[in-house]
């Protein structure tokens, strides 16, 4: 994938997204991705948003009456296990996707993107602002990021993402790995900010199925500490353990008020996007 492919995936992401959802009656503020529609003859043109005219050439009304603009800002996990490898795909390649289709969204929306990548300890920050210029520059930051080291430390969570008090929705992806409860301390703080947070958790498919067949042995992206394994008969257990596991860290999120989404890599662009949105209107039933 080279710098100019990421803008036009996340263009053509978007665009299949927003057409899957022309008859949707779901209205919200932000980072909805349900704001608008694509326009239908017969409608009233006073609800026509000539503002996303501007921005993407295509005709969309406003479903909502409400005017919204925030700023969203982007975390992304970028420690040596988002190298994980599922028929082709990595889990960074996926959110750098899954990022650069957010943010071109949101910029649509006239709402402000800012990036935060972290990655061998240390912590990457690009400011929020709303310009088109800006979101390329995001694109181009995506386009740099290689996966290494281990998840950054705790650090001075509270000071980096208070900003000057504003509230921000903050969009974290990342596979979830953590070696010492680095990224749940990293939740906790931002949840005590009271930052509505959305975190999508990446996770191979053949880390579902378990399918690692013809391998004797599994290793640790981060630590590079191997161990033996029979697949076959490890994999009903790991099967139930895993799914404790994910059980536990979406209880773990809700109970911080966390939204929280897990993605396969497997499953299309668009259709995480959708499902995810389900998940939201069902959640605010």
């Amino acid at each position: 994938m080279t710098i100019k492919d990421l803008p036009l995936l996340a263009k053509t992401v978007i665009d299949g997204f927003m057409n899957g959802f022309n008859k949707s009656t779901v209205k919200g503020p932000g980072l909805e991705f349900s704001q608008y529609r694509s326009y239908q003859p017969g409608d009233d043109l006073r609800w026509l948003d000539w503002r996303m005219f501007a921005r993407s050439d295509r005709y969309y009304i406003r479903e909502s009456e409400v005017e919204t603009s925030i700023s969203v800002r982007f975390l992304v996990d970028a420690s040596a296990s988002m190298n994980h490898d599922d028929d082709g795909v990595k889990k960074i390649e996926y959110a750098k996707a899954l990022t650069a289709s957010l943010a071109y969204l949101a910029n649509l929306q006239g709402d402000s993107v800012a990036l935060n990548v972290f990655k061998e300890g240390n912590l990457f920050s690009m400011p929020s602002r709303p310009d088109p210029r800006h979101l390329q520059r995001l694109y181009y930051h995506l386009q740099q990021v290689e996966p290494t080291g281990t998840f950054t430390k705790p650090i001075h969570y509270k000071e980096l993402f208070a900003g000057a008090g504003r509230k921000e929705l903050l969009v974290f992806v990342t596979d979830m790995y953590q070696a010492n409860g680095e990224i749940d301390e990293l939740l906790k703080s931002l949840s005590a900010l009271r930052h509505e947070i959305i975190v999508f958790h990446l996770i191979g498919q053949n880390e579902l199925d378990f399918d690692f067949k013809g391998y004797t042995s599994l290793e640790d992206l981060e630590t590079g500490e191997t161990i033996q394994v029979n697949t076959q008969r490890a994999k009903d257990t790991y099967q139930h353990r895993l799914k404790e596991h994910l059980a536990g860290i979406k209880s773990n999120l809700a109970a911080k008020g966390i939204v929280y989404q897990m993605v396969s890599t497997a499953q299309p662009l668009d259709e995480a996007l959708r499902a995810f949105l389900v998940q939201r209107k069902k959640g605010t039933k």
